[in-house]
């Protein structure tokens, strides 16, 4: 259920109400419900839906598919998470480039699939990585579906919700990060018009993305009049809730409680102690297309880019200071409480008794002429042992110069008899680009490594100002290649040529029974520690590691002498 909260595009949860046709589909084939749809939703937002038509006109059943069903012979249905109003929505994994993905279906006479198809093609248009971003979308045996990303390691904002109020800065990066996102989309002429906590993912390394642009109100046929506006107001009902733990609506909804019916809307810093009143003002500002006032007479936010300026004019919040816990008290250890080195403070009460000194041994006459006589004997054995050994000297000297040949000694011969152990190339089924975040760099160029041709390679784009990729937040994790033995086999080594020395490399090796491996996580063999490699990365192992999937992972890239950064592999071979 945590990666399923984290990454799949569930639009039941994103708004709209609920069609009577979707009641009897309400139990998902994992067994969960969904919620009801009409929570959260502004009167606005439910005013017109499926492109004006009534709610009560037939929408074609979602298509009765199942778990292991497979799209285009590539994506290959795992989980269902959403089955509402004639569509449905999948965790899949893609076989060919062996990750997650999610997939939207509906049938292609279903009213809404023309437009479902031209919002996800625009989407994908363009391109931006603080979007999920869609992959493919097809039509095609009488089916509509769109792939998107899939983030398993992301955390959706209504979990985050659920825990209670946001720290000021988490806030302040949660309205900075939407309404810059949000502004870009609309200078491309996209919308979101169902942007709800369900469809903001925070990611490990705190950057916000939004998914379903344009494709969540397209699946629920939801259309606005001023777009632009409203969008602004709901980034401004998600920060009001951030600040608040409470819904700026009368209803309840996202796990929220609503605000008291008939008191109207009231400024965060109204509704609970301690919140940041520039933050609070910003939220009043943004809202204020509901009929709210905003304090301080300020101008309302009527559209994304004015909420980005404002929250750039405000001062810079900081983040907290980390919160200091004192070490424990100092407890000393049983020698240190002990006596020792120490006088006793209760002396004995009786007085113990006073051995007497042994005399020194062999003192006497017959001991000192002992010891004479050993000495004697022991001198007298050394030098007998020095000749014996002179003259053995002398005698292999002078085999040696009669017949020119030094004779081998046990060890040599046995080393000669050993025969040294043989690491053989293994087969190769495939390679394909190992992409962490999910997106790729050069996909096309992979089978470059695996070609045997030193003269082809895969390289990655240069990057500016950071050896890590440019220190961009889908590359923070690196690149790499990822190796397809076919089968789990004996590794025994690696022999990998770079494209250009000075890459920062791990290879790594998967569990045996590891399906699809595609996060670090999923690589717990050691084969060859972080380094810096140089034109060749090659290592033998003493212990082999059976796996079939190895990964040769590059963290940062060296310097192309021109203030950028880029690197690559040429050739690689797995030995066993």
């Amino acid at each position: 259920m945590a990666e399923r909260s984290t990454a799949a595009v569930d639009v039941a949860d994103n708004g709209g109400d609920e069609p009577l046709t979707a009641k009897a589909d309400k139990a998902t084939t994992d067994g969960t419900a969904q919620a009801d749809e009409t929570e959260g939703a502004s009167p606005k937002d439910t005013e017109k839906t499926d492109g004006g038509r009534e709610r009560s006109e037939a929408v074609p059943a979602s298509p009765d598919l199942h778990s292991g069903h497979k799209l285009a012979g590539r994506y290959r249905l795992e989980e269902c998470v959403t089955r509402l109003d004639g569509f449905s929505s999948w965790r899949a994994v893609d076989e060919k480039l062996r990750r997650a993905v999610g997939v939207h279906l509906l049938p292609a006479d279903h009213p809404r699939a023309r437009s479902v198809l031209a919002a996800a093609r625009s989407s994908a248009l363009l391109g931006d990585p603080r979007f999920v971003q869609v992959l493919d979308a097809v039509e095609e045996d009488d089916l509509v579906y769109v792939v998107h990303e899939w983030l398993p390691d992301a955390t959706e904002l209504t979990a985050l919700l659920a825990t209670g109020p946001m720290e000021a800065h988490d806030a302040y990066q949660l309205v900075s990060q939407l309404s810059q996102a949000m502004a870009a989309a609309h200078r491309e002429g996209l919308s979101h018009l169902r942007l709800t906590p369900g469809a903001v993912l925070r990611s490990s390394t705190g950057q916000y993305r939004i998914r379903g642009l344009a494709v969540n109100a397209a699946l629920r046929g939801i259309t606005a009049e001023r777009p632009l506006r409203t969008d602004t107001e709901a980034i401004g009902a998600l920060l009001y809730a951030a600040l608040t733990h409470r819904w700026p609506y009368g209803d309840d909804a996202h796990g929220l409680a609503g605000l008291p019916k008939g008191l109207g809307l009231i400024a965060p810093d109204q509704v609970r102690a301690g919140v940041h009143r520039g933050l609070s003002e910003l939220a009043m500002r943004a809202l204020a297309n509901d009929g709210a006032t905003a304090s301080r007479q300020e101008p309302p936010c009527t559209t994304p880019d004015e909420l980005a300026k404002a929250v750039a004019a405000m001062p810079r919040i900081l983040p907290p200071e980390p919160t200091f816990t004192a070490p424990p008290a100092y407890q000393r250890t049983t020698y240190q409480q002990g006596t020792y080195g120490r006088p006793s403070s209760h002396p004995s009460a009786a007085t113990q008794p006073v051995m007497p000194v042994p005399p020194a041994p062999l003192q006497s006459r017959a001991g000192r002429a002992l010891k004479w006589t050993v000495s004697a004997l022991l001198i007298a054995a050394l030098g007998l042992g020095s000749w014996q050994l002179a003259e053995a000297l002398l005698d292999r000297t002078k085999g040696s110069e009669d017949t020119g040949v030094t004779e081998p000694n046990e060890d040599d011969k046995n080393k000669d008899d050993k025969p040294a152990p043989s690491a053989e190339p293994l087969d190769i089924a495939g390679a394909t680009e190992f992409m962490p975040d999910g997106s790729g760099i050069k996909e096309r160029e992979v089978q470059n490594t695996i070609d045997g041709d030193s003269g082809t390679h895969w390289v990655t784009p240069r990057y500016e100002g950071f050896a890590n990729f440019g220190n961009l937040p889908q590359r923070k994790q690196g690149s790499g290649i990822i190796v397809d033995l076919g089968k789990v086999r004996d590794v025994s080594g690696i022999d990998v040529s770079m494209y250009r020395s000075g890459q920062t490399t791990t290879v790594l090796a998967a569990a045996p029974n590891a399906s699809s491996p595609s996060t670090t996580a999923d690589f717990d063999q050691p084969i060859v520690k972080r380094t810096v490699a140089g034109k060749t990365l090659k290592e033998k192992l003493d212990e082999p590691v059976r796996t079939r999937y190895v990964l040769i992972h590059v963290t940062e890239l060296p310097s192309d002498g021109t203030g950028g950064y880029r690197g690559g592999v040429t050739d690689i071979s797995v030995l066993g």
